[in-house]
């Protein structure tokens, strides 16, 4: 007789036969109970009460550690046959012979094997319990019960499989695991009912583990890929012939079943994504469901603590430049767009994991413009948020892309146009991780899209009708001009900006496209191609008209056509008239003869007088012999825009006071020279008398609304100033108005608020706060609110107490000055302006990205002193970079 050997009952291959994995080798060994036979489980047919007799073993031992003892060895089938104990001591024969579910051999103890190793007491206790089950009708004796279940182990053909999980969608079948192939892979038997079961092979939905060791029928073994085995081996120790519940969710391409196997504990699939066992399918998300965001999570998990398949994954940085609100200027087509950011930057982005209607797609391709124009409605001009996803290297003649998820009013807008059937949804590499955080839903919703036949995967194609070019020729025009003239504002759709006051634009009710030209204005020309110069401010004046009236909804009113068939009239974008906003910038001049032909002239020339007054582009260096005020210009040389790439070096010097520091750290000056000073004190001295008078007016007797001007009595003295209404609160009677002369704001009650005379009004002399800021710096943000304080207050003392200092005007963009302040008693040496000395102290730094190459070509000397400044602070740990880099996380 053998010595006994311990090992853990990995499988019952019947009611008893088993296999024992050794607790102390791990070697598998196949062994019988001696004695007893059991009914068989034959692919041919089960024999009566086999699967009884199997299952309750299984369920009696599966996974139990259990003693062996060998009797005897058939040499014929080189399987062991011997006795079983169970952990509590009982002879596992003795237990099954009594419940009915194996029976007594009749030649035990007759054969030479039993005679020989046998134990004959053992054997009468069997026949005992034999006698007493029959008795009882227990199991395989059991009068009443045939003891047969039909169970079928062909494989199911394509057709076969999608009915069966037609059959059973939604429902969850009891099923006992019989074999695991890979982490994977599962032969299952599904209980369909109690006397019929089926026996199939499933792929677990969601996940793809690696290949395990196998064996083909030629005898050819195929080795493991990487933590194949182990996957393997993770899903045998928990399922291998345990009762889980199944979910058949549907067939693969080749026709094999798809589901999910639910553990006790869970769904086994995200237990072997959280152990780094395999990896999310892409493919199953459809089947999967709103259920796939937890496999996700599970892979997530594995990859940021580096499991085994993920070993070498290598997390994204977070990027809090990479999440920003913009809005939107441009649709490039269903999948690209422009934003603008706050600070002014233009960027390109393509939607993340979706595409447009597929040009080369002859039933996708009519929906391209369908796409187009739903995606301009939705979001043109709107602000929205963006999230930096991932890059798309520049490759196959594409330049590098920013793919970004972006989301109106929390919306995601891949996911609305995936919705609607306006894109498809791309389908990733494996390992590209550079896509939209809700793939998954995207995927859904493409499925849903094609099964109601939304949009391009619509049946019928859309009705396509051609554009009627109305500016084709003069002949064509005139055909509509007339048309045109009897409507008013009339709707339509700017399509291209040429220049600042030539467009395209569509008349969707007509189906026309005509150029559109603005009436009453002239615009300066931009260059068409490299060769040509554009006009002073002709880009400003492009850029401007781009960002306000591009893919904008507008209207119009057409007066007249030019001799080449141009449409000549006013275009109104909410209500406001284009031409009227060019002028009041100074980006365009009043065209008299046809500003009066068409009637604006009043309108046009207000507004150039507001451009003149404020020395707005093309009026900037404006001096009109009559005005009380005469800037002091040193130079001609034209100004600076935010659409210019590079700016031009100035010598402008200018005496300037300053006379309020705002909460950001930019200023107000106060421009002085004999005439300014003399014209200010004169204005304020006759505006306080006038109020003391009894023929000022009252106050105001309804709600200012913003961007009035008023007189404000100053809480501090109790004076009148002049300012501009910037925001008011009907509810508590109070407006925030700032002071055109002094640049400080405060909030007060109506009751101090007058209208303003117009003999004090901005045509007399214009506000002697100018807006301004330091060049070359960049001070702390919100985020560094209290270093950004320290930095007021530092500025405050090197600028404050009505000290006069001399600025240069290094550049001016829309309206503010940027400039270098001197003090004339520390000497007029660039090393020691307040830009240096604020920099020195630790509380700016130098300009980054894109302003800092504006600044670059022309004032790259003055950048290379800024920077050795801040090296040095930061090394000397002064001011805000006591604790190292506040800024580090934002870069």
């Amino acid at each position: 007789m053998a010595p006994s050997i311990k090992g853990q009952v990995k499988l019952a291959l019947s009611g008893d036969t088993m296999v024992l994995k050794s607790m102390r080798t791990g070697a598998e060994k196949q062994v019988s109970l001696a004695y007893v036979s059991a009914p068989k489980l034959r692919r041919e047919g089960d024999e009566p009460f086999a699967f009884f007799s199997r299952d309750y073993l299984r369920k009696l031992i599966v996974g139990k550690e259990v003693d062996f003892e060998s009797l005897y060895t058939v040499p014929s089938i080189q399987r062991e046959y011997g006795i079983v104990v169970l952990e509590n001591g009982q002879n596992l024969a003795e237990i099954l012979v009594a419940e009915g579910t194996v029976k007594v051999r009749e030649d035990s103890g007759r054969r030479k094997d039993d005679s020989e190793s046998g134990d004959n007491t053992l054997l009468e206790k069997l026949k005992i319990y034999e006698d007493q089950a029959r008795a009882a009708g227990k199991g395989v004796w059991s009068p009443e019960e045939d003891g047969r279940v039909e169970a079928k182990y062909d494989n199911l053909t394509p057709d076969q499989a999608k009915a069966l999980v037609e059959e059973n969608k939604g429902k969850s079948i009891d099923g006992i695991v019989e074999r695991v192939i890979s982490g994977d892979k599962l032969a299952v038997r599904l209980l369909l009912k109690p006397k019929l079961h089926q026996q199939l092979v499933l792929l677990l939905a969601g996940v793809r583990c690696p290949a395990s060791r196998r064996q083909d029928a030629q005898g050819v073994i195929f080795p493991a890929e990487e933590y194949g085995d182990e996957a393997k081996g993770f899903v045998e120790i928990r399922l291998l012939q345990r009762t889980v519940k199944v979910k058949l969710l549907g067939t693969s391409p080749q026709g094999q079943l798809i589901g999910s196997i639910i553990h006790p504990a869970g769904n086994i699939a995200e237990f072997v994504l959280l152990q780094g066992l395999g990896r999310c399918v892409d493919f199953h998300a459809t089947l999967i469901g709103p259920d796939m965001a937890h496999l996700r999570a599970a892979e997530q998990k594995a990859k940021d603590d580096k499991l085994r398949l993920w070993k070498a994954h290598v997390k994204k940085v977070q990027n809090s430049g990479n999440s920003f609100d913009a809005v939107v200027s441009r649709i490039v087509n269903a999948d690209s767009i422009f934003v603008r950011t706050k600070a002014g930057q233009e960027k390109k982005l393509n939607l993340s994991s979706v595409r447009q209607p597929k040009p080369s797609d002859p039933t996708q391709a009519p929906y391209q413009a369908e796409a187009k124009e739903f995606l301009r409605k939705k979001l043109i001009g709107k602000h929205v948020h963006v999230n930096i996803d991932g890059k798309r290297p520049a490759q196959d003649g594409f330049e590098e892309r920013d793919m970004a998820t972006v989301t109106l009013a929390g919306k995601n807008i891949a996911l609305l146009l995936v919705e609607t059937g306006y894109a498809s949804v791309i389908r990733h590499r494996r390992e590209d991780e550079d896509r939209s955080p809700i793939w998954d839903e995207l995927f859904l919703a493409e499925e849903t899209a094609k099964s109601e036949q939304r949009g391009m995967w619509s049946s019928k194609p859309p009705k396509t009708t051609k554009m009627v070019e109305a500016s084709d020729s003069l002949q064509k025009a005139k055909a509509y001009l007339s048309f045109l003239q009897r409507q008013k504002r009339v709707p339509a759709i700017v399509d291209y900006v040429a220049s600042g006051s030539r467009f395209k634009v569509i008349i969707p009710k007509e189906n026309a496209r005509l150029t559109f030209v603005l009436g009453g204005i002239r615009a300066p020309r931009t260059a068409r191609n490299p060769d040509e110069t554009s006009e002073p401010f002709g880009p400003e004046a492009l850029e401007w008209s781009t960002r306000k009236c591009m893919q904008r909804d507008v209207e119009i009113d057409v007066e007249d056509i030019d001799k080449v068939g141009g449409f000549i009239g006013t275009m109104y974008v909410n209500r406001e008239s284009v031409a009227k906003g060019l002028v009041e910038e100074g980006l365009a001049t009043v065209h008299a003869y046809s500003a009066e032909k068409f009637g604006h002239a009043n309108e046009l020339f207000s507004a150039e007088n507001h451009a003149k007054t404020a020395r707005k582009g093309l009026w900037a260096n404006y001096d009109p012999k009559a005005e009380a005020f005469q800037p002091e210009t040193t130079t001609a040389e034209p100004t600076a825009s935010s659409s210019s790439s590079t700016l031009e070096r100035r010598k402008d010097y200018r005496d300037v006071v300053v006379a309020n520091i705002l909460p950001n750290c930019a200023l107000k000056l106060q421009l002085i020279s004999p005439s300014t000073s003399g014209a200010l004190d004169s204005l304020m001295t006759s505006f306080r008398t006038f109020h003391l008078s009894a023929s000022a007016p009252p106050p105001l007797s309804t709600p200012p609304k913003v961007g009035d001007l008023v007189s404000a009595k100053f809480s501090a003295d109790n004076s009148f100033y002049r300012a501009r209404v910037r925001h008011v609160d009907r509810a508590a009677k109070t407006a925030e108005i700032t002071y055109l002369d002094y640049g400080n704001s405060e909030r007060l009650p109506f009751s101090s608020l007058r209208p303003l005379p117009a003999q004090f009004g901005t045509q007399k002399l214009r506000p002697q706060a100018v807006d301004a800021e330091l060049s070359f710096l960049q001070f702390p943000g919100e985020k560094e609110e209290e270093y950004l304080r320290e930095a007021w207050h530092c500025l405050e003392e090197l600028t404050g107490n009505g000290r006069q200092l001399v600025a240069n005007v290094d550049a001016e963009v829309d309206g503010t000055l940027f400039v270098t302040l001197l003090d004339p008693k520390r000497g007029t040496a660039f090393e020691e302006s307040v830009n240096v000395r604020i920099v020195e102290e630790g509380w700016a730094r130098k300009v980054r990205g894109r302003a800092e190459g504006r600044w670059s070509g022309a004032y790259a000397q003055e950048l290379g002193v800024v920077g050795e400044r801040e090296e040095t602070a930061f090394r000397e740990h002064r001011g805000m970079w006591e604790y190292g880099d506040p800024f580090a996380e934002d870069e």
